[in-house]
């Protein structure tokens, strides 16, 4: 009984740490048994244009973010999504109300890149993706792929932020999470923000929330 208390008062603290600051932040494991089965998922998934305002819970975005690009063979340390080359270049970027985090796919953290909420620049014109508790932003860094051109690159960090994105949709189908892949967003401020280097691309982006009643 008291392991389970301390348990739910450091879930309860990592949750307000989430929503408050932008220190970094210590997924959970991921949930290996929860959801619809494949099938099952593929019949549900939808890309929505409602969301909800509530917060996320933090094993919700901890499974989200694994399912997205997480380790899944930590062996070898490759991940959920495929990837040309075996580049893993996709960085899986978080922007919620208090700033914007970098998954660690490795450490399984959130580590902070900037404070504020850049959610309706992400949003566009688009203003109710901006009322989603969170939004993935997919970025390809393209110096990672170890041969080809420039343009080559870039179709094939295309196919790898697509694959990465429908991970997105497949999870939130089968845990009952509204999303919906999308490419438009203030690509120039969000470069500044986030402070990319000239071979990192914005390639989409996810908004996630709860499904609205």
């Amino acid at each position: 009984m008291k392991k389970f208390i301390i348990y739910a008062c450091f879930a309860l603290f990592t949750v307000s740490s989430f929503s408050q600051s932008t220190k970094t932040i210590v997924l959970n494991p991921p949930d290996l048994n929860r959801g619809l089965p494949v099938m099952r998922a593929l019949t549900v998934r939808a890309s929505e244009k409602d969301f909800d305002t509530a917060a996320l819970k933090i094993q919700d975005l901890s499974d989200l973010l694994w399912a997205a690009d997480g380790i899944n063979r930590p062996e070898s340390g490759k991940r959920t999504a495929p990837s040309a080359q075996n580049a893993q270049d996709i960085d899986v970027y978080v922007s919620v109300k208090s700033g914007i985090y970098l998954y660690n796919a490795g450490k399984n953290l959130l580590e902070p890149v900037a404070d504020g909420d850049y959610r309706k620049l992400i949003a566009d014109k688009q203003e109710n993706v901006a009322k989603a508790p969170a939004i993935l932003l997919l970025v390809s860094d393209i110096s990672r792929f170890r041969s080809g051109g420039d343009s080559l690159k870039l179709i094939w960090a295309a196919f790898d932020a697509g694959i990465v994105s429908q991970n997105i949709s497949l999870f939130c189908a089968s845990a009952g999470l509204a999303t919906r892949p999308r490419a438009s967003m203030d690509q120039q401020k969000l470069k500044e923000i986030l402070k990319l280097k000239s071979t990192q691309h914005l390639m989409l982006n996810n908004p996630v929330s709860c499904k609205k009643n």
